[in-house]
């Protein structure tokens, strides 16, 4: 376990929620990249499995709750881009 990695998650843990508000609010995409998205996860996927097999200690759940939070806000961008797609085709 290291202070750095800790420092890390940490930072990157508030930012994900804030983002996540940010497009809950203003239900606009714009901006967001869901292949950056979908690198982060696996980047936190890779590091879950590191501390599971080589150095099992309580920061994998920092890992965990930092997927979850990229996860949804994965989840978030196909949502309201479809929603906008759908908008423009059928004029809802």
């Amino acid at each position: 376990m290291s202070i750095f990695e800790i420092g890390m998650l940490i930072c990157f843990g508030v930012s994900w929620p804030v983002s996540i508000l940010k497009t809950i609010k203003t239900k606009q995409v714009a901006g967001k990249s869901p292949l950056f998205l979908i690198i982060i996860c696996a980047g936190y996927i890779c590091g879950i499995i590191h501390k599971a097999l080589f150095s099992n200690d309580w920061v994998i759940i920092l890992y965990i709750i930092n997927l979850f939070l990229v996860s949804f806000d994965c989840f978030l961008y196909f949502y309201f881009s479809k929603k906008i797609q759908n908008k423009i085709i059928y004029g809802q």
